[in-house]
């Protein structure tokens, strides 16, 4: 007996594939449209790959993962409920405490990259993350990432860490702690680009 395909198919015309193609050097990425975006030790550049489309609420609290910017910049906008992306950073440099309405996964592509959470008693706990190390963080979990270093130690070499956010338009949202470190700072709120 001959077996059976039960899952719907289809044929996809090449330039139907072509659209759903991102080559990493032709990427825009956005080092702003995020509350720390100013903030020295978070300088990051995030490239929206698959997916990020802007929350439902942005701007009242909540933003896109990547930020304002890149949520608008996805090199393969679709919606099939997961999103993908890079951080590029330098060493020292990563994003404040915050969390996701769904799963965010990470996977250092290269360097070491520090992955930091909250545990149950509120005291900060993190794992150091090499080339292809992975760590997937659960809906609701307080966390960060922050590059450590890189393959030849540079401080101004750069190291990229892919992540994967579940959902079609996830929300992140800041501690408010980070959010008080972010005005003490004098980057937050930002400044009346009209005036």
């Amino acid at each position: 007996m001959a077996y059976e395909e039960i899952l719907p198919r289809r044929g996809i015309a090449r330039a139907e594939m072509l659209k759903r193609i991102a080559r990493f050097g032709e990427l825009k990425g956005s080092d702003g449209g995020l509350p720390d975006s100013k903030a020295p030790e978070c300088e990051r550049t995030l490239y929206n790959v698959i997916g990020f489309q802007p929350p439902e609420g942005e701007g009242e609290g909540v933003q896109s993962p990547v930020g304002e910017d890149a949520a608008r910049m996805a090199a393969i906008p679709i919606s099939e409920g997961f999103n993908l992306g890079y951080c590029r950073a330098k060493p020292g440099k990563g994003p404040l405490m915050h969390n996701h309405d769904t799963n965010e996964t990470f996977i250092s592509m290269t360097g070491t990259w520090r992955c930091s959470w909250e545990n149950e008693k509120g005291a900060e706990e993190h794992v150091d993350l090499r080339p292809l190390d992975v760590v997937s963080f659960p809906p609701g979990a307080i966390r960060r990432f922050m590059n450590l270093a890189n393959d030849r130690n540079d401080p101004q070499e750069e190291s990229i860490l892919m992540f994967v956010i579940g959902g079609n338009a996830p929300r992140a949202e800041f501690t408010s702690a980070a959010m008080q470190a972010l005005e003490t700072a004098g980057v937050w709120p930002p400044k009346d680009r009209s005036g």
